[in-house]
């Protein structure tokens, strides 16, 4: 009798997905907000969590546009979000829905997309560096802080450029698919839960987390209407 060895083929495993951190040394601060809370829970507020109204993908030119108009010199600067300054590459072009107000007590999600070509981009990342956000001028309260936190989970956050608990007074932005801090996060929750008077804001080049993946998802708003991420006049 004659034996022969017997191969047995061993499949890799694909490797597991991303985890953010589970805790972090960062400290941040709560500012006073101006006027009343937000006027719906915030995870339901279509305004503040945009994994309520989602997105769809679009084939778009992935590079600045050239849009006509008058430009903001305050504006926020998307360069802002990556501490060290750079123009990153453009992964990926999406279309985010309308919001019905109308449609029951705390609005739905409309079939409707947003006007603008493009009004969520991707943008490269390296996994598990960190982030920023939109770098802006004007200080909404003493000490530097520039952008107060209007809604954050694990992989999202919302920020706005005034202390209203708004986004429609002025700028704001949603990142999506991100790690935001452990310690930024709690601090929110612990404010939310505190009815929304004082919420965490940062300043320029604070990093609120890290990339999740190699793509970041970033929206820009002016007085609650989406905006083109891509308008070299407006944002870059």
């Amino acid at each position: 009798m004659i034996y022969l060895p017997l191969l047995v083929r061993q499949e890799e495993s694909p490797p597991p997905p991303p985890r953010c951190p589970q805790s972090s040394s960062r400290n941040y601060t709560r500012i006073p907000v101006e006027g009343p809370p937000a006027d719906h829970p915030d995870v339901l507020h279509g305004d503040l969590n945009l994994a309520l109204r989602s997105y769809v993908a679009v084939e778009a030119y992935l590079g600045l546009v050239d849009i006509n108009g008058d430009a903001d010199p305050h504006a926020p600067k998307m360069v802002g979000l990556f501490p060290d300054g750079r123009f990153p590459r453009f992964t990926s072009a999406h279309r985010v829905y309308e919001w019905d107000w109308s449609c029951g007590e705390h609005g739905c999600r409309d079939q409707r997309l947003t006007p603008r070509d493009v009004t969520l981009l991707g943008m490269a990342t390296t996994p598990g560096e960190g982030l920023s956000f939109p770098a802006r001028g004007p200080e909404i309260y003493g000490g530097g802080f520039i952008v107060l936190v209007l809604y954050a989970e694990e992989n999202r956050i919302t920020l706005g450029y005034t202390r209203r608990d708004s986004v429609a007074p002025g700028y704001a932005v949603h990142l999506e698919d991100l790690c935001v801090d452990p310690a930024l996060l709690a601090l929110y929750r612990e404010a939310n839960r505190q009815g929304r008077g004082w919420l965490p804001a940062l300043r320029n080049g604070e990093i609120l987390g890290t990339a999740l993946g190699t793509e970041v998802l970033v929206a820009i708003r002016d007085r609650g209407t989406f905006m083109d991420p891509r308008s070299r006049k407006d944002w870059w």
